[in-house]
């Protein structure tokens, strides 16, 4: 059975074509890596009443809707660029639920889970240095009844989930994502920062020597000033930089 690689990629009038830079990266390395690449394109549930990145809950009925069977699942953002000599991460996964911390800004990290805390968990409160980013998780068919209760979760909480981000702008599901592991004690391993290395223009590595290639594997556009013009010149840049 191959590793799969997912993302969510959908078509329409919210697509952005840097997003397909994204999947040829990830389609060149597995091809490179003995893997087979997976794009959900449409949205499975009507946009209004879910957002495109909570739609990635939706990932091992896809794979059994489509009788594809699998080992490992890298369910990865497409805002991201991957290097092509990136080593095979799926090895170093010890069968965890893999990510890696989100150290980009600890201000959003914690309004995120202060705010969720309050409104939708009753729980204790976690390190925040173990809060892991949603846009790297690998995962394998033991997570399958996690990612079935992220769905239930969001069907539950939808309406306080919304507030949220309507109301504080902290993101979508990843505090959840950090809550819910705990909740339901998912064993978590925390991967380096060369596997989805975010918020690069707050560590001075995005420069237009491409420091940021020589530093690690996975390249995560996020955290970006002007995103809608900052975003598409850096993958664009670094897919020919890499690829051409």
């Amino acid at each position: 059975m191959k590793n799969i690689i997912f993302q969510v990629n959908i078509k329409g009038k919210r697509h952005k074509p840097e997003f397909d830079l994204s999947t040829q990266s990830w389609k060149k390395w597995a091809d490179k890596n003995d893997c087979e690449v997976l794009v959900l394109d449409q949205f499975i549930r009507d946009q209004d009443y879910m957002k495109a990145n909570w739609q990635k809950w939706f990932i091992f009925d896809l794979l059994e809707h489509n009788n594809i069977e699998y080992d490992q699942i890298l369910v990865v953002d497409a805002d991201t660029i991957v290097h092509p000599d990136c080593p095979n991460f799926f090895e170093e996964t010890e069968d965890k639920y893999c990510l890696v911390h989100d150290d980009g800004s600890y201000d959003w990290v914690l309004r995120g889970m202060e705010h969720y805390k309050k409104r939708v968990y009753d729980s204790e409160w976690f390190n925040y240095w173990e809060y892991g980013n949603s846009g790297f998780q690998i995962v394998n068919q033991k997570h399958r009844g996690f990612f079935e209760y992220m769905r239930e979760f969001y069907f539950k909480n939808i309406k306080e989930i919304n507030f949220i981000q309507q109301s504080y702008g902290i993101g979508t599901d990843q505090t959840p994502l950090n809550f819910n592991l705990r909740a339901q004690d998912v064993d978590v391993k925390l991967m380096g920062y060369k596997y989805n290395m975010g918020c690069m223009l707050k560590k001075e590595i995005l420069a237009d020597d491409m420091l940021f290639t020589k530093l690690g594997w996975v390249y995560h556009f996020n955290g970006l000033p002007n995103k809608d013009q900052s975003v598409p010149h850096w993958m664009e840049k670094t897919f020919k930089y890499l690829y051409d």
